[in-house]
């Protein structure tokens, strides 16, 4: 994936968050709410992983899976 607005949204939507949301592919960890971090990472169509924790994991995981699935990336809860 290499769709620039698809990025901005899933970081924008990760920093409404007062959760630590890491996106696991590989050995590689990336923080999703660093754009630079998603602009290196989410060039392939791969199996992400996504790590949640926080006082708001629950609402964080389900606007995440959104977005990701509205922009055609597969991710799996850790």
């Amino acid at each position: 994936m290499s769709n620039n607005a698809a990025i901005v949204e899933i970081s924008q939507t990760a920093n409404k968050f007062r959760s630590s949301i890491v996106l696991q592919y590989d050995n590689k960890y990336i923080d999703v709410k660093s754009i630079l971090g998603l602009f290196t990472t989410l060039l392939n169509n791969g199996q992400y992983a996504l790590h949640v924790h926080g006082p708001d994991e629950d609402e964080a995981k389900a606007a995440m899976k959104e977005v990701f699935e509205k922009h055609g990336l597969s991710i799996t809860e850790a």
